[in-house]
């Protein structure tokens, strides 16, 4: 439970902060960031309630989830975390935060490929089929 919930009030505290930081301009553009935050941090937080404690920092095969979010896609956590970031890019209109975003996205490509050979391995054709059934 404190996995999910101390990440969601830290989370929620440190969005509303970037938001009303003076760093960067303010206008539309911070409100078309601040959406992409809050949607791709939910999508995390909800991500990682669904995964429970099969989630894990490394790679290892406790349990194929294949409820909830991940009956749509494999990886939501990276998936809507490059979201939130991208959401705070726009935010600050930071070159730095870009230059995270554009380095972070093939790591991500390259962790889904290593998780993805760790279930293989575990559940065979049950992950095999699951893959042509979901997203990234």
């Amino acid at each position: 439970m404190i996995r999910v919930w101390l990440p969601l009030v830290v989370g929620v505290w440190a969005l509303y902060w970037v938001f009303r930081s003076p760093v960067g301009p303010h206008g539309p553009m911070r409100w078309i960031g601040a959406a992409l935050a809050v949607i791709g941090f939910g999508g995390v937080i909800l991500a990682r309630y669904t995964l429970g404690s099969s989630f894990s920092i490394r790679p290892k095969a406790t349990a194929l989830v294949t409820t909830g979010i991940y009956s749509r896609i494999r990886n939501p956590i990276y998936v809507f975390g490059e979201i939130f970031l991208l959401g705070i890019v726009i935010m600050l209109r930071s070159i730095w935060l870009l230059t995270v975003l554009i380095v972070i996205i093939p790591v991500q490509v390259w962790r889904a490929r290593n998780e993805a050979r760790v279930l293989v391995e575990k559940f065979g054709d049950e992950y095999r089929e699951y893959r042509k059934r979901t997203w990234f």
